[in-house]
């Protein structure tokens, strides 16, 4: 793991983030080597066979929240603050703009997927951004150099326009590279507005809700939602530059929080 000097830094503007060049830390460069190899198709289809069961563990989503003070995200070039943290730093954020309690949720609850690393995933199939799986990869994506050693380069069928897929066939039909962002939503989808499941499930997404990429695979619900994954993004990126949340403080409204929309304990 990195150490705290290394990437987080206090009143950072917004122009310092998401720097994917030779200055990035190589520890970020191996992590994307090691996703981009690896994010296969046929990978990406045991994954949901394996978890999407939900059947591993029954736990609260605080309970769930404090495990995840032990993992700093070795994809990210911007913090090494815990996921905890990080949760806090981003729904305080979200608070202070003065959005609706689901939103506040959302942020504070959008990154718990990554229990995936702590229950033996390795951080290249939990965390990082994500795109779709099975038709060409864009060169949008960060580190577009590293497909060339994914299997998936040599099937002719998954590096076309639509690959796999048909044409506006909308996202829910669209595997997106496995990680904690679909493991979340999979968990959490039934008890959320659907804005908040958009946010959840494609927040990673960048090469679709920042590089504008594979429109042609979005049908019109996608293009509205994706509005409300834009507008959460700010609060998931910018908020690493903030104070760190005194959690100790800000835990009491946050568990009547999570208790308004979840019940004691959820499948994962």
């Amino acid at each position: 793991m990195s150490t705290l000097a290394t990437r987080y830094q206090e009143g950072r503007k917004q122009e310092d983030f998401r720097h994917y060049d030779d200055a990035t830390p190589a520890v970020v460069h191996e992590f994307y080597r090691q996703n981009h190899t690896s994010q296969t198709v046929d990978f990406n289809r045991a994954k949901r066979a394996q978890w999407l069961q939900l059947n591993r563990v029954e736990m609260s989503v605080w309970d769930l929240m404090v495990e995840l003070n032990k993992l700093v995200d070795d994809s990210d070039p911007d913090t090494d603050l815990s996921q905890t943290e990080h949760n806090f730093q981003t729904a305080e954020a979200i608070r202070a703009d003065g959005h609706p309690r689901w939103f506040q949720l959302t942020g504070l609850i959008h990154d718990l997927g990554k229990v995936l690393w702590l229950w033996g995933e390795p951080q290249w199939a939990v965390v990082g951004d994500t795109f779709p799986v099975g038709c060409a990869w864009s060169d949008r994506i960060v580190f577009p150099e590293f497909f060339a050693a994914n299997p998936d380069a040599q099937v002719a069928e998954y590096q076309t326009r639509l690959g796999i897929y048909a044409e506006n066939c909308g996202l829910d039909n669209v595997m997106i590279s496995w990680g904690h962002d679909e493991y979340l939503y999979q968990v959490t989808k039934k008890y959320l507005p659907v804005e908040a499941q958009y946010m959840i499930r494609y927040h990673s997404c960048y090469a679709i809700h920042r590089e504008g990429q594979y429109e042609h695979l979005l049908n019109a619900q996608d293009r509205e939602m994706f509005e409300w994954v834009r507008r959460f993004n700010p609060y998931d990126l910018y908020s690493k530059g903030h104070t760190k949340p005194d959690v100790d403080a800000l835990t009491p409204y946050y568990q009547e929080l999570i208790s308004e929309y979840f019940p004691p304990t959820l499948r994962w």
